[in-house]
């Protein structure tokens, strides 16, 4: 695992899933707590200043010629934030060989088979509705996983 010191914050369940996934997988730990700043930067993207406006983000931060980059309504509601318990609920990988291209089925089975063995519910991006069918519609952030149920 590359980068572990971007787990610091996160909930020591989702930390226990992704070191007993490292055992098994190489990847790159992309982003794991992520501040409010980071939030209205991402929810400005693909936006013009009033719907960031709507969402709860400052105007300032859109960027409407920029791709789209979360679906969110509320700016603040991303699970990377810091939540009551003082942790954050998810974290973003990227899976050898490092190329946003390919691997991320074979990581979400890494990750999903070390959250069973360490009894903690996940929900991966590219699966949102947990059917066992990921990449349908609106489900495309595969580097993505967090917590469900806390």
């Amino acid at each position: 695992m590359r980068h572990p010191e971007r787990l610091v914050g996160l909930h020591p369940s989702l930390v226990n899933v992704v070191k007993r996934a490292a055992d098994k997988s190489e990847f790159i730990v992309v982003e794991g707590v992520r501040s409010d700043e980071q939030c209205f930067v991402n929810f400005g993207k693909g936006r013009n200043a009033a719907q960031c406006v709507v969402g709860g983000c400052p105007a300032k931060y859109a960027q409407p010629r920029l791709a789209k980059v979360t679906w969110l309504n509320n700016a603040l509601a991303s699970n990377h934030r810091k939540k009551a318990d003082g942790f954050g609920h998810a974290v973003d990988l990227l899976p050898a060989p490092f190329d946003w291209t390919h691997g991320f089925d074979e990581l979400a089975k890494v990750m999903l088979a070390a959250a069973a063995a360490e009894g903690v519910k996940i929900r991966w991006g590219a699966d949102w509705n947990r059917n066992g069918r990921p990449h349908e519609p609106g489900e495309t952030d595969s580097p993505h996983f967090e917590l469900e149920g806390l």
